[in-house]
């Protein structure tokens, strides 16, 4: 099946006219688009300037008619106000999943990680493999965070590997993982050894996220998962209250905020916490506050604008 897309570009107090119009011959259903503006790094985002909607007719022996009549519709609101002349563009129908699911590829992180799409097989067997099907949470594997995030991870877990038996720095049988998004830090620790990980978030869809892709890695209880951050964490419940390896890959501002809501103290002494989503800029003063925590400054790794940086207690 074909469609042949109509689109209008109008603002804000005609746009929703304009989709009621459209959706009388669209069924299904109409498509705005408009511009988003940002006021800091913290800000989610406000929707700004002119709407474009949009909407698609079937390709067949009524499309002239139905178009006609859109038209003829879209002449009758004018009368009101001024509507600009639709735009029409053919549209070859596909597998839109399939062609969703062919912009993600296998990730190489480090020496021995990959992310994998859970629908894709392994191009190296020898990696390990952490499998992600991405949904609505954020951490796809795609995003300089998360890989610097995951670099630094291997790093760490290969250090303390390699440290002589007895040692405070053997590989941690915990790790606490903040704002765990789709999971994949925290399936990233199990798969490098760790024996326990608690993963938590405010969005309970993230924690949905995240259980979903634990089980197609074959991760089951030793992953532990709640809606929460670092005060329910210390409030104790959950059954990790510290860890030797924290991980929290969320934004820098918000970074800030959990030191003084506690972050370090999830910390076990000799351990490290590991922090991204955090821009060029931003890095100091990140690493500020957590010196003010009596924290070290530790690696700090950058890609693109982006960078992560590991600090010891």
């Amino acid at each position: 099946m074909n469609w042949l897309e109509v689109s209008l570009t109008v603002d804000g107090e005609l746009a929703e006219s304009v989709a009621d119009v459209l959706a009388r011959f669209a069924p299904n259903g109409v498509m705005t688009e408009q511009g988003v503006r940002f006021v800091d790094d913290e800000d989610e985002g406000t929707a700004t300037g002119p709407i474009t909607v949009r909407a698609y007719l079937e390709v067949n022996d009524q499309l002239e008619e139905t178009r006609h009549k859109l038209e003829e519709s879209l002449f009758y609101l004018g009368m009101i106000q001024p509507v600009p002349a639709p735009t029409y563009k053919q549209i070859a129908d596909q597998n839109w999943m399939e062609a969703w699911k062919a912009h993600y590829k296998p990730i190489l992180i480090g020496k021995r990680l990959l992310i994998l799409p859970a629908w894709l097989e392994s191009p190296d067997p020898k990696r390990i493999s952490i499998k992600i099907d991405p949904g609505m949470a954020f951490g796809t594997g795609t995003h300089p965070t998360t890989q610097l995030c995951l670099e630094l991870m291997e790093r760490s877990f290969d250090e303390r590997g390699k440290t002589k038996e007895g040692d405070s720095f053997l590989i941690p049988l915990a790790c606490i993982d903040v704002g765990c998004g789709s999971g994949i830090l925290s399936i990233a620790a199990i798969k490098l050894g760790a024996k326990a990980v608690l993963g938590v978030d405010i969005d309970i869809e993230s924690v949905k996220n995240s259980r979903e892709n634990a089980d197609v890695n074959g991760v089951g209880e030793e992953l532990m998962l709640g809606q929460g951050s670092v005060t329910e964490v210390l409030a104790g419940q959950f059954k990790v209250k510290s860890a030797p390896l924290v991980v929290a890959n969320i934004l820098a501002p918000v970074l800030i905020r959990l030191f003084d809501a506690g972050l370090a103290d999830l910390i076990e002494p000799n351990g490290e916490v590991i922090l991204s989503g955090i821009l060029d800029h931003q890095v100091e003063n990140v690493i500020e506050a957590g010196q003010a925590k009596g924290l070290k400054r530790g690696e700090i790794r950058q890609m693109k604008d982006w960078m992560a940086v590991s600090m010891k207690k």
